[in-house]
C-alpha cells in the first residue's frame, strides 16, 4: 500500500482503517517514518469508533489488530525512536571501557583548560560563594563559536544578563577540550535568574560550532561532569538538563536545551542514554577508589615484648636517702 503524499497521517489512517480495514493494511505501519510516531495515539482514539462501525466479524478483527498495534507502538516505540541519536553516538564512540580508572586519569582525557574572568569582574564581580548540588548541561546553539570564542566573551563581558548583569557559567566544553572560566565554588548565572539552578549547579555549556564533533563533545561532557560528581559527591540524579529549571516570565518556562539531548523538546530516552554514560564513567571512579581502600593494609599494634623480657610484680623501689657527711673528731 503506498501512502499518498501531502495526506495528513491521522486522516490517512482513519480513512484508510475504516474503508479497507484489511490484514495487508498491517503494511502501514512500516511505511511512516519514525519522527512521526504520533500515528499510533490516532489509531488508539479512533479504534473505539472503527470497531463501532463494523458490522461483521471480517470486519473488526482487522481493525481490533491494527488498535492493538497502535497502543503496542504508542508505548514502546517513541522511546525507541529517540533513543536512536544515543545508538549513533554509541557506535561512533564505542562502550565505555571497563574496570577502574584513576580520576586524575579521567581528568586528563577530558583536557580541561582554565582561562578564568578575572576575579571582581563581570560575571565574577560579585562574591558569590556556592556548593554545588547539582550539574546543569547545556548547549550553546551558536554554530560560529568554539569554546575559546566563548571563554574571550565571557572575560570582557560580552555577554549580557542575568541576575549580576553578566552571564557566566563554569565549563564550555567541544570535542578536543574543556575550558574552565570560574571555580565550582562560585556561583554562575546560567539556567534560572536567582533560582536553585544557579545557586546551586555547576553549568556545563556543550558547543556546536561546524566542525565540531558531536558525540565526542558529548562523551567528554558525560566524563567532565562525572569527575565533578566525584568531587563534589553529587548524585547521578542531579545531572539535569538545562530544561530541568524554569524560568519565570517565559512562555515556555522549561528551555528546549540542550536540544540534540531533548526527544520533542523534553528530556526522555536520549537524555537517559546521555545520563547512563556519565553514570558509566563515574562507576569506573568508584571502582578505582574501591580498589584503593581494598589495598591499604591496616597499622598493626605495637607487638607484645617476650614473656621473659616482661617485667611481673614490679615494686617501685625506695628512693635512696642522701648520705650523712662524717664527722672528722
Amino acid at each position: 500500500m503506498n501512502i499518498p503524499e501531502n495526506s495528513p497521517v491521522d486522516e490517512y489512517i482513519f480513512m484508510t482503517a475504516s474503508t479497507t480495514p484489511r490484514s495487508r493494511d498491517l503494511k502501514i505501519i512500516s511505511q511512516f517514518p519514525l519522527h512521526r510516531l504520533h500515528f499510533a495515539a490516532i489509531f488508539k482514539k479512533n479504534a473505539r469508533k472503527l470497531m463501532l462501525k463494523s458490522k461483521n466479524l471480517k470486519t473488526m478483527i482487522p481493525v481490533a489488530i491494527l488498535a492493538a498495534v497502535g497502543i503496542f507502538m504508542t508505548m514502546i516505540l517513541p522511546g525507541c525512536a529517540s533513543s536512536g541519536r544515543g545508538k549513533s553516538w554509541e557506535q561512533q564512540l564505542g562502550a565505555i571501557p571497563q574496570g577502574p580508572t584513576d580520576p586524575g586519569k579521567m581528568r586528563k582525557e577530558v583536557r580541561i583548560k582554565k582561562d578564568m574572568i578575572q576575579k571582581g569582574r563581570f560575571g565574577r564581580r560579585l562574591d558569590r560563594p556556592m556548593t554545588p548540588r547539582f550539574i546543569t548541561i547545556h548547549s550553546t546553539q551558536n554554530y560560529t563559536g568554539d569554546a575559546f570564542a566563548h571563554a574571550k566573551a565571557l572575560k570582557r563581558g560580552a555577554l549580557k544578563g542575568g541576575v549580576c548583569g553578566y552571564l557566566c557559567w563554569h565549563y564550555t566544553v567541544q570535542d578536543n577540550t574543556a575550558i574552565q572560566h570560574i571555580p565550582t565554588n562560585e556561583r554562575g548565572e546560567h539556567a534560572d535568574f536567582d533560582g536553585q539552578g544557579n545557586r546551586e549547579s555547576i553549568g556545563i555549556e556543550m558547543c556546536e560550532h561546524k566542525g565540531n564533533n558531536q558525540a565526542r563533545t558529548i562523551d567528554r561532557t558525560a566524563k567532565l561532569a562525572a569527575s565533578l560528581m566525584m568531587e563534589h559527591n553529587i548524585p547521578i540524579q542531579n545531572i539535569v538538563p538545562h530544561y530541568h529549571w524554569p524560568r519565570r516570565g517565559y512562555s515556555t518556562p522549561n528551555k528546549n536545551c540542550p536540544h540534540f539531548l531533548m526527544d520533542k523538546g523534553q528530556p526522555k530516552a536520549t537524555w537517559k542514554w546521555f545520563q547512563d554514560r556519565v553514570e558509566g564513567h563515574y562507576n569506573r571512579l568508584v571502582a578505582y577508589q574501591q580498589m584503593m581502600q581494598q589495598k591499604q593494609v591496616p597499622t598493626s599494634p605495637i607487638p607484645m615484648a617476650p614473656s621473659e623480657m616482661q617485667v611481673r610484680n614490679f615494686e617501685p623501689i625506695a628512693p635512696l636517702q642522701p648520705a650523712r657527711p662524717q664527722s672528722r673528731d
